[in-house]
Parts: structure tokens; C-alpha cells; sequence
């Protein structure tokens, strides 16, 4: 310690002067930076993406050095001694080239290169230079496997079958792969409500404490549920194939109401009815369950993370019972309802198509084949409506569809697509169009939508090309804002997972994901209406299909 003597109100005061000390960076910020720095080396340089690593082992034999730094020099030296050894980065002039592609970049931002608090000028400019000079190749991890769709796919990623969970680095590893991958990959990153970056740093603390596997997968679920996507589902190897009863649930109002059944024989054995209210199941109240599980529950919206608890609530991954508190007629009730596998009890084959009353026709989307196409319309031409039911998971009909609809090609998307040479990038490309110059077929009548949070991806998909008829109407409710096709992520000791991996637009740049399909009239289901054994919607299409 020095002293200095410091002049203050005419008094001479002598003041304790301690060296200098850098800023001490904590555990947490440490952690989340070599996180960032791994998954950009992974990607960007080129003999890293080549695969001359084991890039897992280079990531576990880092985390000690990084443990011990206590300033952003130490902390920097460190990165910079590793990047060294890694081997030379060569200058990539076709990386200086422009091109005339159009970029959509809300997703990209590498700005924390120069972040002067945590790291050394240095260190940030080691990081630009291969960004300008990245890896141009096939990359070892990542890969197109349809060119034509877009969306990536993983390659040479260890399975960890036998993963030592207690292992902290183990646990920050798998993290640490999965958040890149979203970092890099992922079309929809802007829109999650917490800042991706964010939510790194909330995440390493609940691995860092998380004493039991159960716990290590609850924090990497909740890692998964902040990316706001309803493709984001998340299984582990503890099994992923549910029991369910024989009712099927829906929130209406915030209250969780049977509305419907699987078999309509062991429905008729339950005391429980259409339109009865769950109220508890196993003694634990419907609405504690909501409050302790949604952040466990993946969505792009409120109305698919709704219907995905609704799932989550009165499942079980044993075929045993759930004792089931409901209300009915105003009675409150139990019941240990049987478990059982949906397959085996479906009782009911649904009609792909039928005539309603009034001239007005009416399509299952979740049965239709192409094959069914050319025979559904001619029964249906003279209709003066039909009425696409698309509230279901459509079979692949769609182009087949449309080209007897309208005898022109219509343009219904635009995509975005991850630039695999510049990961963090996605460019703009234009869909494919619906509807046929070729044929001279075209329906004159209306054409009304049924959408609600079961609409998901390709469903909404479908809905955008039906979408682009000429006399069309779409109603319904909020769609489950899950477009583009899915990457499937295997992230290691049994844990899987899936993205939106495309990013789908309307033509005029209107988003789907999260937002949902465009609506014309919002209809919802009541409990009431259940009760009676109606479908509200469906009787509001008819209505409409039924006027002049």
C-alpha cells in the first residue's frame, strides 16, 4: 500500500492509495463466454469445422484453465493460447467477395467480439479475423440434408450413452452445444422473449446446482422451452411414449374441460362426460400444475403451450391409473380413470369428406391423401362451399389440392434459410407455388378454413396456400405459430430435441411463427357448447358458407 497526500478544503489529508486491480469477471460470466467463443470456433474456423478436433475434449480441457482466471487478460491469454494451437486460419478471399443475395440479419449479431469489458483488444481482434476468414467447406458438424428445404441437420455429435450427468462440465457441455445450435441455426432466435444471451446466463447457475439427473434435465428442458417454438419438443431416454385416458382435454377459459373421448364404448363405462371440468388429478389441482409446470411446457404462443399441458397434465408414462377429480353438473366427483395407448383404442374411422346440408361440402385435412384429390372435387364442384377442416395434422395434399382450385400458380411463402458458410445468416429465398397453369379446372364456390392451436406447421402451411383462393374465409383461433420444416437435435446422453429450422413468411414478409396464420373471424369453443355436443366453429362456417 502507498499513501498520497490529497488537498481537500484547505486541509492536507493523508489518503491510502491500493494498486490497481482489473475487474474480477465471475463464474457465470466466464462460463457464458467460452461458451460463445467454443460454439464460434466450432462453426467458423476452418480446422475446427473440418473435424481435426475433438472439440467436446477441447471444451472439458478448457473449463479448469478457465475456472482459475480472475481478469479479462488472464481470461483472454487463455482463449488466445488456445485458438493459437488450433493451427493457421488462411486468408478466404471468397469471404471478402459481396454478393447480391438478399440477407434477412435480425437474427445476426457477433458485436460481442468487442466487448472491451471481458475481453482484450487482441483476443477481439483474433475473433474478426476469422469471422472475415471463416471455413468455406462442408462443415463436419452441420449439414443441408435437403438442399431444396434448407433447414440443417447434425453430424459426428457424440450420443454420450452413458453420460455422467453428475459430471458439472458434462452438464455445461450439453448446455453449451445446444445453445450454438440455436445461436447459429435457428430462424426464429429474434423473437424469444428473453435475449438468447440472456438466457444463457440464467441457465448456468441451474446447471451448476442441479443435484440429481432430473433436475440437470429440468434445466436443460427450460433451455429448450425459451425458445418460444412449438417444434421444440424435449424427450430423454427415460422414455418418451405416454398413457393417456380415454377423454381428450382442452382449456377453454382457463379451465381444463373434457371434450371428447378416443372410444366411444369405454366412454360410455366413465362417469366422466363432455364438457365435465378436471379439477385435480393424482390430488394435485389442475391450476398448481399450471403455475409449477408451465415453464417446463414448449409453445410458440399461449394457445400451444396451453394445449400441450392439457396433453401433460393427465399423462403417464405407465399404463396404470389417474385418479381424477372433476365437476359435473355442478357435482364434484372422482374417478380412477384407466390409462391406455391411443392406437389401440381408436374406435371410430372419420369421414375424409361428406356433404353437408345446403349444398355445402365438408374436408378432413387430417385425412385427405393426393390420391383422394381428383374424387373429393368432382364430388364436391357444384357445391356452392367447402369447408377445409384443418384443426387436425394435414397428410400431404396440399399442391394436389390446390391445382384443382385455381388454374394459375400462386405464390403463398417466402423462406429463410441458414447460410451454412456464414453461420448466423439467413437468406431469403421464394417459396414454391401453389395452384396449376396446366390445369383448366377452377372451384367458383367458397372456400372457408377451421384453424385452432392444433393448426402446427404443416398445417398452418396449408392454410396459407388454401389461403390464396379466390372467394376465401378463414376462422378459428390462434394457430400453434410453429411453421417450417423440422431439425430433430440429438444432443447426447439419450436427450433429444427438434427446431423450426426454416423460417416461413407470407409474401408480403408477414410472420407466422409464434404469431400464427391470419385470421378473418375469431371463434372459440365454449364449455357450454361442448355440453351440447356441438361444434361452435363448424357452425359458424356453415353459416357463413350458407350466405349469399
Amino acid at each position: 500500500m502507498v499513501n498520497k497526500i490529497v488537498f481537500m478544503f484547505g486541509l492536507f489529508i493523508t489518503q491510502a492509495v491500493f494498486p490497481f486491480n482489473p475487474l474480477q469477471l465471475n463464474e457465470t460470466q466466464k462460463l457464458a463466454k467460452t461458451a460463445k467463443i467454443w460454439g464460434f470456433l466450432k462453426y467458423y474456423h476452418p480446422q475446427v469445422a473440418k473435424g481435426k478436433f475433438n472439440w467436446d475434449e477441447q471444451l472439458l480441457e478448457l473449463l479448469p484453465k478457465v475456472e482459475k482466471a480472475t481478469n479479462k487478460e488472464e481470461l483472454s491469454k487463455i482463449y488466445l493460447d488456445w485458438i493459437e494451437s488450433l493451427g493457421k486460419v488462411p486468408i478466404c478471399k471468397k469471404c471478402a467477395k459481396e454478393d447480391d443475395q438478399e440477407y434477412f440479419d435480425k437474427n445476426f449479431d457477433l458485436s460481442w467480439f468487442n466487448n472491451a469489458e471481458f475481453f482484450t483488444q487482441q483476443l477481439s481482434d483474433k475473433l474478426k479475423f476469422i469471422e472475415q476468414n471463416r471455413f468455406q467447406g462442408k462443415n463436419h458438424y452441420v449439414y443441408s440434408q435437403y438442399k431444396q428445404v434448407g433447414n440443417i441437420t447434425l453430424k459426428n455429435e457424440p450420443e454420450y450413452k452413458d453420460l455422467d450427468w453428475s459430471n458439472p462440465d458434462m452438464r455445461l457441455l450439453i448446455a453449451f452445444k445446444y445453445w450454438n445450435i440455436i445461436e447459429y441455426f435457428f430462424p426464429y432466435k429474434y423473437q424469444t422473449d428473453e435475449p438468447w444471451d440472456e438466457v444463457l446466463l440464467t441457465t448456468i447457475p441451474q446447471l451448476q446446482s442441479a443435484s440429481t439427473e432430473k433436475k440437470f434435465h429440468e434445466a436443460i428442458q427450460k433451455l429448450v422451452v425459451k425458445i418460444d417454438d412449438s417444434h421444440g419438443g424435449f424427450v430423454t431416454s427415460e422414455g418418451s411414449y405416454y398413457y393417456y385416458p380415454n377423454f381428450k382435454t382442452q382449456f377453454i377459459d382457463g379451465q381444463l374441460v373434457v371434450r371428447g373421448f378416443y372410444n366411444d364404448s369405454i366412454a360410455q363405462q366413465s362417469p366422466i362426460k363432455k364438457g365435465d371440468v378436471i379439477l385435480a388429478v393424482d390430488n394435485v389441482p389442475v391450476q398448481s400444475m399450471i403455475k409449477n409446470n408451465m415453464d417446463l411446457v414448449w409453445g410458440s404462443n399461449p394457445a400451444s403451450k396451453y394445449r400441450n399441458l392439457s396433453y401433460n397434465i393427465i399423462r403417464s408414462l405407465s399404463p396404470t391409473f389417474k385418479n381424477i377429480s372433476f365437476q359435473s353438473k355442478g357435482e364434484v366427483l372422482q374417478y380412477d380413470a384407466p390409462l391406455f395407448s391411443i392406437k389401440g383404442i381408436l374406435s371410430k374411422k372419420v369421414e375424409k369428406w361428406k356433404m353437408l346440408d345446403d349444398n355445402i361440402g365438408y374436408v378432413n385435412m387430417g385425412k385427405l391423401t393426393g390420391k383422394d384429390v381428383e374424387e373429393m372435387m368432382e364430388s364436391f364442384k357444384d357445391t356452392k362451399a367447402i369447408i377445409f377442416d384443418i384443426r387436425n395434422y394435414p397428410k400431404g395434399a396440399i399442391y394436389r389440392l390446390t391445382s384443382f382450385l385455381f388454374p394459375e400458380e400462386r405464390s403463398f411463402y417466402r423462406v429463410i434459410m441458414p447460410v451454412l458458410d456464414y453461420p448466423g445468416r439467413f437468406k431469403w429465398h421464394d417459396g414454391t407455388q401453389c395452384g396449376s397453369s396446366k390445369s383448366k379446372k377452377e372451384y367458383t364456390g367458397k372456400i372457408v378454413l377451421l384453424v385452432n392451436e392444433v393448426t402446427q406447421s404443416r398445417a398452418e402451411f396449408n392454410v396459407m396456400a388454401l389461403q390464396t383462393a379466390n372467394d376465401v374465409i378463414t376462422l378459428g383461433s390462434q394457430t400453434a405459430g410453429a411453421d417450417g420444416d423440422v431439425s430433430r437435435l440429438d444432443l447426447g446422453g439419450g436427450i433429444k430435441t427438434s427446431i423450426s429450422g426454416i423460417g416461413i413468411f407470407y409474401p408480403d414478409g408477414t410472420e407466422t411463427q409464434r404469431k400464427g396464420v391470419k385470421i378473418d373471424i375469431e371463434v372459440h369453443p365454449t364449455i357450454q357448447g361442448i355440453r351440447e355436443g356441438r361444434d361452435e366453429v363448424l357452425e359458424k362456417a356453415i353459416e357463413l358458407a350458407g350466405r349469399p
